[in-house]
């Protein structure tokens, strides 16, 4: 499906750029934007191209906003007409859904993104899509030291992404109930919300400034695997399972659920289409076959670790309302009984009463990988802790 993908905040900003530097140019990849009051934020994406970014809210004099959300939602009111003409450019009228990056602790993605929601929602008809990345506990600790570079990572989203000098990033107090508050405004504006727990990725010791890299190469890799699961190029081998953007909506729904992302890739050697001597395989240009028993075992491998696996929020005893299974690779390594077979396992594990599957043919490529998608699932322990930073859940 055609997206159009719009990263809000110095978080969302540099998930986006990283999807940029990894997918630009990809059929899926219809729009790329960046969006923020913070102008050195902006300036630091290197992929993004600077008519891409966009900078908007004069009264933040180009500076971040101090994880003041307030002003961010009165910013976001009285920019948000304004920030969907910013992607006129690029032809939204053509993209299949949106996708909102955003930190949700901090301010300026937080403060924008329910009124730009609303927004491309009153525009076009397409389902508007947030990828909500949480902030760590430590960042709203008042007693805990949230180490160096706290906020130069994916998570958070309220600062520029400015790493520290050694010692301790200021705290942001405020991030859990911004967090809190903009969840709670994403599902009411939005189809989907894909919560990213970063608190769960960090390895032991490791501060967000050591992970930035890797936690924000693991969102693009699932924005890609999803959205990109139904596209191709024009000589591109036509999936036998096409997955398109009504079946991803048919899976997430559009009432705001929560939903959880989990990717598995498992390497294999892609089958040789040619002899040493520049002629195919014995005369043939046809790629020799992959061992069965070997492609059901990587097919099922990797279905099982994207579901078992850790996803990008915690799944309560992995059940949920609706799955969607992709599985995509080499064509010869794509087996249809192990695909059908990781299906019926699929759909005894969720409990899922709807399960939707397509695949993702990758000639030439090098590894075989499943993403699996659930929607309706109960509230992750995260999500409860952050919305209890405010008792009454108050807008």
């Amino acid at each position: 499906m055609r997206v159009h993908v719009i990263g809000l905040g110095g978080a969302g900003g540099r998930v986006v750029d990283r999807l940029a530097a990894d997918h630009d140019g990809d059929p899926f990849l219809h729009g790329i934007s960046a969006f923020d009051t913070d102008m050195e934020a902006l300036g630091s994406l290197q992929s993004i191209g600077e008519e891409r970014r966009y900078r908007f809210g004069d009264a933040a004099g180009g500076d971040g906003l101090d994880g003041d959300l307030h002003a961010g939602r009165e910013l976001g009111e009285v920019h948000a007409s304004e920030l969907g003409r910013a992607l006129d450019d690029q032809c939204p009228s053509l993209a299949e859904a949106f996708v909102l990056v955003l930190g949700v602790g901090g301010a300026a993605g937080g403060g924008a993104a329910p009124a730009l929601a609303a927004e491309l929602e009153t525009l076009y008809d397409a389902p508007v899509y947030a990828i909500a990345v949480l902030p760590t506990p430590a960042e709203s600790d008042a007693d805990g030291e949230a180490g160096p570079g706290a906020e130069a990572g994916p998570a958070g989203g309220g600062g520029s992404g400015r790493g520290g000098d050694g010692g301790s990033t200021p705290r942001r107090p405020l991030a859990e109930k911004n967090a809190a508050r903009t969840l709670g405004a994403l599902s009411d504006r939005t189809a989907a919300v894909f919560p990213f727990d970063t608190d769960a990725w960090l390895g032991g010791g490791e501060t967000i400034d050591d992970a930035s890299d890797r936690l924000n190469g693991v969102l693009a890799d699932r924005i890609a695997a999803l959205f990109g699961a139904g596209e191709g190029d024009d000589d591109a081998i036509t999936p036998q399972q096409v997955l398109d953007a009504s079946d991803v909506a048919r899976a997430v729904g559009d009432a705001g659920e929560t939903a959880a992302l989990g990717y598995a890739t498992q390497e294999v050697e892609p089958p040789e289409t040619e002899s040493r001597f520049g002629l195919g395989l014995f005369g043939s240009s046809e790629p020799e076959k992959v061992d069965t028993s070997a492609a059901v075992s990587a097919v099922e491998t990797v279905i099982r670790k994207a579901t078992r696996g850790k996803n990008t929020v915690e799944m309560p005893e992995g059940r949920a309302d609706r799955t969607l299974l992709v599985v995509g690779g080499p064509p010869a390594w794509l087996n249809r009984e192990a695909i059908a077979e990781g299906r019926r396992w699929l759909a005894e594990e969720t409990g899922s009463g709807a399960i939707l599957s397509g695949d993702a043919p990758v000639p030439g490529g090098g590894e075989v990988f499943a993403l699996v998608v659930r929607s309706g699932i109960d509230e992750p322990d995260r999500i409860r802790e952050i919305r209890t930073s405010i008792p009454d859940r108050a807008e």
